[in-house]
């Protein structure tokens, strides 16, 4: 089965790698994960494929990831494992989460029904528009739906501005406020980690709405995020500085299970709330958690532990990653040690995948489905 590939969007490029891939992987479709700074060149690569009459699917993304590192320009193409199906959904803004689920599960459940039998459980791999405010409410109520018939997984897909913009597509269309769902064999289950300690101080998240935190412990969410980090780790915090100064300062919900969920947060609303990528429950019992200041090689670890357990050894394998495009920009530079890590660790054939705005998943194999922020995940493409 062919690797992934990095391509350019140059028309006579793809057509070139196009045509030579097709002709011998004529059943096969593809993935694409398209560099942000590329997308208003996404219609050559549809038009590449439509011309081959080959199925694509994808999103757009911060920037890539390769076994070189990070990648600001281009596509990476992942052919999709046979028996591999997608699907891509338009979400009604304002639509409640409940009904999203249904309209999903409803198309999921006939995907369901053309999925081999010889090829056992397979994962269902979301790509979100990283824009929708609900995501983590749409997950709780598809796995109503669902339960245990999938293995759940994902990542979020979007500017790192976090401004709206088209960011899926299939060969036909792009939109944004949508979901690409694709069925995908079980070793597509991602491992998740982000690998930051949980504090003992807590908070109360006492009013919000979505991913918008109006008030922490009945104060104005900024005052109180702000008085916080200066007395717990004396940083100056201000409406300039706001969004460069988040990643460093990201907020944890804790669940019931003493399981810590990210949320970072990235604007700063004039009515004083402040805005995080991923949802935050009303009375959420919150953490002022201060990331690492440098990487290491634990989160790394626990990563491929995991999925060595489940896989056997990776070497020689394609795996895909996605890295939080919040924990980048956290670490800066140091950033690539990990996506480096992974590579030297796993000694896998090629590290393929993206920079995210939020990642699903779950630290069990069988596992609820929860949106994550600052996480690294990795899973087994296919074999080399």
């Amino acid at each position: 089965m062919p690797s992934p590939w990095h391509s350019s969007l140059d028309p006579a490029q793809l057509a070139s790698s196009l045509h030579a891939w097709h002709a011998d992987h004529p059943d096969q479709r593809l993935l694409a994960l398209l560099a942000e700074a590329d997308r208003e060149q996404l219609p050559n690569l549809q038009t590449a494929c439509l011309h081959q009459g080959i199925e694509l699917a994808g999103g757009v993304f911060p920037r890539l990831i390769s076994n070189q590192g990070f990648v600001d320009h281009g596509v990476m193409l992942l052919p999709c494992p046979g028996g591999s199906q997608n699907a891509l959904l338009r979400i009604h803004t304002g639509q409640d989460p409940a009904q999203t689920a249904q309209h999903m599960s409803e198309r999921i459940t006939q995907m369901l029904a053309a999925w081999p039998a010889d090829q056992g459980k397979p994962t269902l791999f979301m790509i979100f528009d990283g824009m929708l405010p609900d995501i983590g409410s749409i997950l709780d109520a598809l796995y109503l739906q669902l339960a245990d018939q999938v293995f759940y997984g994902g990542v979020n897909a979007g500017s790192a501005q976090f401004q709206p913009i088209p960011c899926l597509f299939d060969q036909y269309q792009s939109m944004m406020h949508g979901v690409l769902c694709l069925l995908l064999p079980a070793t597509a289950n991602p491992v998740i980690n982000h690998g930051y300690p949980a504090p003992e101080h807590t908070l109360t998240a006492t009013a919000t709405a979505g991913n918008r935190i109006f008030q922490i412990d009945w104060r104005p969410a900024f005052d109180a995020y702000q008085q916080i980090v200066k007395q717990q780790f004396g940083a100056e915090l201000n409406r300039d500085n706001f969004y460069t100064f988040g990643v460093h300062f990201p907020l944890g919900i804790m669940l019931a299970n003493q399981q810590l969920l990210i949320r970072v947060p990235v604007a700063l609303e004039d009515d004083g709330s402040v805005f995080c990528v991923g949802e935050v429950p009303e009375n959420a019992v919150l953490m002022m958690v201060q990331a690492p200041p440098v990487p290491g090689d634990d989160c790394v670890q626990q990563v491929l532990g995991t999925l060595q357990q489940r896989h056997g050894s990776l070497q020689g394998k394609n795996l895909l990653s996605f890295y939080c495009a919040g924990r980048s920009q956290h670490f800066g530079p140091a950033a690539l040690e990990e996506i480096h890590g992974l590579i030297r660790h796993s000694q896998a054939a090629s590290v393929t995948g993206a920079l995210t705005l939020g990642e699903i998943g779950s630290p069990h194999e069988w596992g609820y489905p929860l949106f994550h922020n600052a996480c690294i995940t990795a899973s087994v493409w296919m074999d080399a």
